[in-house]
């Protein structure tokens, strides 16, 4: 029975071998992910917040210019376009682009969005939501 020992030793190596290479390639492939994960998510989130900004500031050059485009007039309709753009404008504005890790920034773009069409709506404009090569952007 004393030579069954050595070899049941020499087998347990083996199987603990097996094992801590497993744990080490788990442990070296698990930080090697996150740090790949963690940079790709860093490029998203660039080009995902540039996009989101270009977005914004299309709404906000369109509703200022038409802002200014509209003369003063005190029928009703008039009134509820102005009122309109201006609350646009206000939530552009007041849109919190220091805080990407928001909850609510997803339904605060699609509000701006509704507002967007609503606006386009009642000043009779047809815009092309499409995205040009150039860029994302508007054409009307």
């Amino acid at each position: 029975m004393a030579a069954m020992e050595p070899g049941k030793d020499l087998f347990e190596d083996i199987v603990m071998c097996e094992e801590r290479y497993r744990g080490e390639g788990y442990e070296e492939g698990l930080a090697e992910g996150n740090h790949v994960g963690e940079s790709e998510g860093k490029r998203y989130g660039a080009v995902y917040g540039a996009r989101t900004g270009s977005e914004l500031g299309c709404y906000l050059g369109f509703a200022t210019a038409w802002r200014h485009l509209l003369t003063p007039g005190s029928d009703d309709r008039h009134r509820k376009k102005m009122k309109s753009l201006d609350s646009l404008i206000s939530m552009i504005q007041s849109f919190p682009s220091d805080d990407p890790t928001r909850d609510k920034l997803q339904e605060d773009m699609t509000k701006i969005r509704g507002k967007v069409k609503q606006v386009c709506s009642m000043l009779n404009v047809q815009p092309d939501f499409s995205i040009n090569h150039e860029g994302a952007g508007l054409s009307f």
